[in-house]
């Protein structure tokens, strides 16, 4: 059990993360490096010849009145039924909680919910998992599309597709909707229309300072915009990331002009059609609301994809009680932001 420690190490964890069936972005040193208000912190294990064969990378910062918090999205990177790698691991989360003085380690794995060698395992080694809840109960997204890529053509692709999601496509075309690739410059664009996207669909934005940090750290091989328009107006853009041969569809915006004209449709094929052309085996739509009210759902369940349900939040700690608390403080904060957003939708 070793830290990423130098640029050595971190090379070698890029390539493990990069190549592993499930590399995640926000395992990612790149991502770390968005997040600059909390410590990052990575752990590798490897086999005996030295090869790196399980890791996390941990974000750890303070909760007010309760101490260091330890955040692990997405991980841990491993074979999920590997016993050793995962009591390995599980030693070095003990150990970041002593060096942070810690009141938990929370990860939110890329592991199905119904994968009950994964769950024994861990609880063996004295995790805990959260049931199921709501929006509030998780970081990330518990339930998610995934459309899997591998070995599909463009046209295997679209005629999986619903009926009227091939219709709103062509429709798009017909009324003279292009896709193109941003720069950075047209972050501000995206986030003068995210802006536009949150106060209609009563959510809180990111700032261009979030968007610019995101472009910056991950690099041009790692983000891509891309902007519908039509007519010199821009109707609709995703911010997309590429990493471990996937590419995630991070944030999408949306005017709310000339909506008649499918932009959103045709901008995640032409998305999709790109994943296609890098050789990705995934295109993920990310998460969806089970109470959603926005049409977000409904929307990505017309793409073919398969809904993923994860195991969602599985816990360390050796202060239960604290722990609660603090869980229940963060719910009750994340409630206030829906207040918050449900607001500004009603007296936009």
């Amino acid at each position: 059990m070793r830290y990423v420690c130098d640029e050595k190490s971190r090379r070698e964890y890029v390539k493990f993360l990069e190549h592993h069936p499930a590399g995640h972005f926000l395992q990612s040193p790149e991502w770390a490096g968005v997040k600059t208000n909390w410590k990052n912190e990575i752990l590798l294990t490897q086999d005996a010849r030295g090869r790196v064969r399980g890791a996390m990378s941990f974000l750890i910062r303070p909760v007010p009145l309760f101490g260091n918090l330890i955040y692990c999205p997405r991980g841990p990177v491993c074979d999920p039924w590997d016993r050793e790698t995962l009591s390995e691991l599980t030693a070095g989360c003990w150990e970041l909680m002593d060096k942070y003085n810690a009141f938990g380690v929370r990860l939110e794995p890329d592991v199905s919910e119904n994968d009950g060698a994964f769950r024994a395992n861990m609880t063996a080694l004295g995790w805990k998992f959260r049931p199921a809840g709501d929006a509030l109960d998780t970081v990330q997204p518990r339930s998610l599309f995934r459309l899997d890529l591998r070995g599909k053509t463009e046209e295997e692709i679209f005629s999986g597709f619903h009926k009227k999601l091939r219709y709103n496509i062509r429709l798009a075309q017909r009324h003279g909707v292009e896709v193109t690739e941003g720069t950075r410059e047209d972050l501000k664009e995206f986030a003068a229309l995210s802006d536009v996207t949150a106060r209609r669909d009563g959510f809180l934005g990111r700032s261009i300072q979030y968007y610019r940090r995101m472009w910056d750290s991950l690099g041009p091989d790692k983000i891509s915009l891309l902007m519908a328009r039509a007519g010199g107006e821009t109707l609709a853009a995703g911010l997309f990331i590429h990493y471990s041969h996937k590419t995630w569809y991070a944030y999408g915006a949306s005017s709310d002009e000339k909506r008649n004209m499918m932009a959103c449709h045709l901008l995640q094929w032409e998305a999709i059609r790109r994943a296609l052309s890098r050789g990705d085996r995934l295109y993920d739509l990310r998460g969806y609301l089970e109470d959603d009210e926005t049409g977000l759902y409904r929307f990505k369940s017309q793409f073919g994809a398969d809904v993923a349900r994860l195991v969602g939040e599985t816990y360390l700690t050796d202060h239960p009680i604290k722990y609660a608390l603090a869980r229940r403080a963060e719910r009750l904060l994340r409630k206030t932001y829906r207040v918050r957003s449900y607001i500004r939708k009603k007296f936009k």
